[in-house]
């Protein structure tokens, strides 16, 4: 990873970019992709495309989404005390203890997920924190107090987690999911502009908004570009930390590769041709299966219009929806090389249907 490339890396992860509120981290991502596209657009919910190539017919779609989870405010009590909904799959269980940044119109105002300490718990009466017991401390005493703070019943909050880098292998933090992959779309774009290579189809790389409450940027999105071909990046859980079930949930290693679906909505020809690309550029990588539906973008891209050609290459990721979300370095240069080593090498106007 390039030097520049981290810095970048840096300040879009420290940005937050919570739900319906992903506009400050999609300026940061736009400002990076710029000099590597020939134009861009942001539709009216704040989904962000770079395109190369405008004028071609036929579009090629890499796309990761741009949103984090996040809570709202939902009742400020006479004490001063802040409840919360979710935004997103937010966990009451990691919330106690953690600071916090309410988003305000005057600014961010910290806070805490406060907890009643252990010596006045009856422990073996103890319950796991659940959304109507966790609450908000701001440091005021009052619901006046806190309002005239700026907080309000539906302020967005996101933890106050920063980016770090553990055993010089692995990054860490909050929101990895999925702007880890919104920055491994861009440095494909990156890649394919310093290694001076000319596609011969238009490519749309998309950063889409409100993945995380049911893939409704993708939805948007899919419709306004209508793409012959969609490579969807997104992360996938690692299984080796304790208490993940393999036979349930696979066999997925950090470090050991990009992780390739298997499932309906991926479309077979469009899987093999990335399989292909791996093994003969030496690209380690894994297989996962998903079921009815891989869960991410991919099922909003591949059943659009009259049906995309789609195809999922996720990222191995530790501890998802935490604010120490992990993430091997390796793994996603790997993940980025392979998108790029897909793109040139495909060529325009390629028929992905299974027979004719």
């Amino acid at each position: 990873m390039k030097e520049e490339s981290f810095a970048f890396l840096e300040k879009y992860l420290n940005t937050a970019s919570p739900t319906g509120f992903e506009a400050e981290g999609q300026k940061v991502w736009l400002d990076y992709i710029k000099p590597y596209v020939d134009e861009y657009f942001v539709d009216t919910y704040g989904t962000v495309v770079g395109v190369i190539n405008p004028e071609a017919e036929y579009k090629v779609v890499i796309e990761a989404h741009a949103d984090e989870i996040a809570w709202f405010v939902n009742y400020i009590s006479d004490q001063g005390y802040i409840y919360v909904r979710r935004n997103g799959g937010s966990d009451a269980l990691i919330a106690p203890s953690k600071r916090v940044n309410i988003h305000t119109a005057k600014g961010i105002v910290k806070a805490v997920f406060g907890w009643p300490a252990i010596h006045v718990r009856k422990i073996e009466q103890d319950k796991a924190p659940t959304i109507e017991t966790i609450f908000l401390d701001c440091g005021a005493s009052s619901r006046q107090e806190v309002e005239e703070m700026g907080v309000h019943v539906g302020s967005v909050i996101t933890f106050d987690d920063e980016l770090m880098v553990m055993n010089e292998k692995y990054l860490v933090g909050r929101a990895l999911d999925n702007r880890v992959g919104s920055f491994m779309i861009a440095e494909v774009a990156r890649m394919l502009q310093e290694n001076k290579k000319k596609l011969p189809f238009g490519l749309y790389i998309v950063n889409a908004v409100q993945e995380e409450i049911g893939l409704r940027g993708a939805e948007m999105i899919a419709h306004r570009i209508k793409p012959n071909v969609a490579i969807i990046t997104d992360v996938t859980h690692d299984t080796q930390a304790p208490m993940y079930e393999k036979k349930t949930s696979g066999d997925i290693h950090c470090g050991k590769g990009p992780v390739i679906t298997y499932g309906p909505a991926v479309q077979n020809n469009v899987r093999d041709m990335i399989i292909r690309v791996a093994q003969e550029k030496e690209i380690p990588f894994q297989r996962a299966s998903a079921s009815r539906a891989t869960g991410t973008d991919t099922d909003a891209f591949a059943y659009s219009h009259e049906g995309v050609a789609s195809a999922l290459i996720s990222l191995p990721l530790k501890y998802m929806h935490t604010t120490v979300e992990t993430v091997h370095k390796e793994d996603v240069d790997n993940v980025s090389k392979l998108i790029y080593e897909f793109l040139v090498q495909l060529e325009s106007g390629h028929d992905f249907r299974y027979f004719k």
